[in-house]
């Protein structure tokens, strides 16, 4: 079948298109609120096999059996390096964890392979093998970001640059 330069623009455009929808439909963030309210302020307290203080480097590294909590907020991991500030007093800046992150808060759980929490932002963001679990609803991706200010989260589907990658779930329904 031979196509005429006009057939081959129109397929093009339309081949373009289709490939626009798809990259759109997987980068669709599902938002569901949790952790609204959160406390970022209040103290963080830490219990973990090993702490290794890297002071020239302005930072903690945490590891084996790490357990973080701050307020009503827990974040276990196998590792963590907390990045902090020292002028007058310390001030954490950020919370990388690796190794099985778990994050919970109550009936609500979300699991990934890394979790940064950016204290400045307000901001978690669990990557790889997300599963966000509460109550008997379920949203399962590869990146979820938590915005401690607004309380609401997204899901999604793919994480860094990557293509592809679809978010899914179940959502319970009233008996």
């Amino acid at each position: 079948m031979k196509l005429t330069r006009h057939a081959m623009t129109s397929l093009r455009y339309a081949t373009a298109g289709f490939v626009l929808t798809l990259a759109a439909m997987g980068s669709v963030h599902l938002s569901a609120q949790i952790l609204k309210g959160h406390d970022s302020k209040a103290p963080v307290n830490y219990a973990a096999d090993r702490i290794e203080l890297q002071d020239r480097q302005d930072r903690v590294v945490l590891s084996g059996n790490v357990d973080i909590t701050q307020g009503n907020l827990r974040l276990q991991a196998a590792r963590t390096t907390v990045e902090y500030t020292n002028t007058d007093t310390l001030k954490i800046q950020r919370i990388t964890a690796t190794g099985g992150v778990h994050v919970t808060r109550g009936t609500e759980t979300a699991n990934g392979n890394v979790a940064i929490y950016d204290f400045n932002k307000r901001v978690i963001t669990l990557v790889g093998n997300v599963a966000l679990r509460r109550n008997g609803d379920t949203l399962n991706g590869q990146r979820l970001t938590i915005d401690l200010a607004t309380g609401v989260s997204s899901v999604d589907g793919k994480a860094g640059g990557a293509s592809g990658g679809r978010v899914s779930g179940s959502f319970s329904v009233p008996g």
